[in-house]
C-alpha cells in the first residue's frame, strides 16, 4: 500500500468508491467533480491509497487537515477504503502511514478522528491503531435519510501510535 497525492486520473475510482453504498452511507453524497481533493483548502491534504500489488489500483481516500495555530496545533485524518479490499489491512496501513507522517515530519502531538458514532467497525479499527474516544458529538452530521446522527470524537496522542501490522511482520 502507499500513498500519494490524489490526481484527476483518481477521480472516476473515487468517485466509484465514494458512491458504494457501503461508504456512501458514511460519507454522504460527493460532489461530481471531486475538484476539491486535486486542489484542497489550504491546510488540507488528499491522498489516495494505491495498491501496487493489484497494478495499482485505486482502494480508497484518507485525507489529513492541519489546526497550524500555535496554542491549538493539531492535525486530523478522515478516510474512506473500497469496501472490496475491507478486511486486507489497507485502512489500517494507511492510517497508521499517515499518523506517523502527521506526527513525525509535520510535527504534530495529537491527532483527532470523527467516525459516526454507530460505525463500529470504522471505531475498531481506528482504535486498534490508539485512538481513544474523548466525546460524543450529539446530532454532528445530517445522513442521506435527513436525520442528524451524532459522531464519535477520537484522538491519538504522539506516543500512542500502534502498528498492528508491524507486530505480524515480526
Amino acid at each position: 500500500m502507499l500513498l500519494r497525492p490524489v490526481t484527476r486520473d483518481d477521480v472516476p475510482a473515487l468517485r466509484a468508491i465514494l458512491a458504494h453504498p457501503g461508504v456512501l452511507r458514511w460519507w454522504g453524497e460527493q460532489e461530481d467533480d471531486l475538484g476539491d481533493l486535486i486542489e484542497p483548502q489550504e491546510n488540507e491534504t488528499s491522498y489516495a491509497i494505491v495498491l501496487p500489488e493489484d497494478g495499482g489500483s485505486v482502494a480508497g481516500l484518507i485525507q489529513s487537515w492541519e489546526e497550524t495555530t500555535p496554542q491549538y496545533r493539531h492535525a486530523g485524518i478522515d478516510i474512506a477504503v473500497d469496501p472490496g479490499v475491507h478486511g486486507r489491512g489497507v485502512g489500517t496501513d494507511a492510517l497508521v502511514a499517515l499518523a506517523r507522517f502527521l506526527l513525525e515530519r509535520r510535527g504534530h502531538h495529537r491527532l483527532t478522528i470523527d467516525p459516526a458514532a454507530d460505525n463500529a467497525v470504522a471505531i475498531s479499527v481506528y482504535a486498534k491503531i490508539g485512538f481513544r474516544p474523548v466525546g460524543l458529538l450529539r446530532q454532528y452530521e445530517r445522513g442521506l435519510d435527513g436525520t442528524w446522527h451524532d459522531g464519535l470524537l477520537m484522538d491519538l496522542l504522539a506516543g500512542e501510535l500502534r502498528d498492528p501490522g508491524a507486530a505480524a511482520q515480526g
